[in-house]
């Protein structure tokens, strides 16, 4: 690890600097003067896990427009918080987020304001804890997301491999943080990520670190952080049931945990696992005359990407096979359906793609 070289301007100082002028305004955060709102805060950091600005932008506000409160979202129906998140993936954040509400409307005391205190609540982790302790509640807490780390390994040129890297990483950053601004000191470290201290092409000459950087200094931006060798992912095959009646499709609800949990879905084979195509028809919801599109749906989750070949058949049954229920055509897209299976719809005609 190289240090970077002494200037008369402490980075810490230059880094808010630089935030004063150049922060985005996003709609989650408070502007200048104006305090912070914790609801608005977590909701936000929850939305943001794995999911990109851009997108979380236009969802949070349909999110804040239909619950401008937390007590608001805590009375929800979780299937209705369910059906807003569908879309958005990861869809345990939807059922934390609720769970989450409930347990901060049915406290005394409100939000904490204390990071271990906000570990013990639904969904919030190490990371979430930290930034909204420090941006909600202006907390001397150190939040490191990926953003962060980027900074912190090219200003300092740390070489250490990436599973033994966070506490280096948080010691550095924490380093930086102004014991008088510590929420504005979170969020310039990840702004500054965002805008300039980019993956593949550093705006170097933007960077109010630039002068203290030991990576530019050493011309090697693009070799840090250090990679851990990425492995393929597997790939996996499964099937996709959608069973019509009229102008009605076959609808279950997936179990409360595991991939998609709680989420309406078409019937289809164990998503996780690897099916082979001669036993597609043992996961079938019904008998019936099953056709396989020509086509299948393609979906890349964190862990695996997926084929699934999409069945479509026709039935006048009345009873729904068991723990399934019949929805109109028309109003599936109002049924949260996760995208792999709107993509699935899609195929077979229901949506539109």
């Amino acid at each position: 690890m190289i240090k970077p070289r002494a200037r008369s301007t402490k980075p810490g100082a230059a880094l808010l600097a630089w935030y004063d002028v150049q922060r985005r305004e996003l709609p989650w955060r408070a502007r200048a003067g104006e305090a912070p709102d914790p609801y608005r805060i977590w909701l936000s950091e929850i939305m943001l896990q794995q999911t990109t600005v851009a997108t979380v932008k236009e969802r949070y506000a349909a999110f804040l427009s239909r619950w401008p409160a937390i007590e608001d979202l805590a009375r929800a129906p979780v299937d209705d918080v369910l059906a807003q998140w569908a879309g958005l993936g990861y869809y345990a954040r939807a059922r934390n987020l609720h769970a989450c509400a409930r347990a901060v409307v049915d406290s005394a005391d409100g939000f904490p304001s204390d990071e271990a205190a906000l570990r013990r609540l639904p969904g919030i982790g190490p990371y979430t804890a930290a930034a909204i302790a420090a941006i909600a509640f202006d907390q001397p807490c150190v939040a490191v997301d990926g953003n962060v780390e980027r900074v912190i390994a090219r200003l300092h040129a740390i070489e250490t491999p990436p599973r033994k890297v966070a506490p280096l990483v948080r010691e550095k950053a924490a380093a930086l943080m102004s014991p008088a601004r510590p929420g504005d000191s979170v969020q310039a470290l990840m702004e500054l990520g965002a805008l300039v201290c980019a993956p593949r092409t550093p705006d170097c000459p933007a960077c109010p670190l630039s002068s203290f950087c030991a990576a530019r200094r050493l011309r090697a931006q693009s070799d840090y952080p250090a990679r851990a060798l990425k492995r393929p992912k597997p790939r996996r095959r499964g099937a996709i049931f959608i069973l019509r009646r009229g102008d009605e499709a076959l609808l279950l609800r997936r179990p409360p945990r595991g991939l998609f949990g709680g989420m309406n879905a078409f019937p289809s084979t164990p998503l996780t696992q690897d099916v082979a195509a001669a036993e597609f028809s043992g996961f079938a919801p019904c008998a019936a005359r099953w056709r396989a599109l020509e086509e299948p749906v393609t979906h890349v989750f964190t862990h695996f990407a997926l084929e699934a070949t999409v069945f479509v058949a026709h039935t006048r049954a009345k009873a729904a096979p068991s723990d399934c229920r019949w929805a109109a055509r028309a109003n599936l897209g109002k049924e949260g359906l996760p995208t792999l299976m709107r993509k699935a719809a899609a195929r077979a005609g229901l949506l539109d793609a």
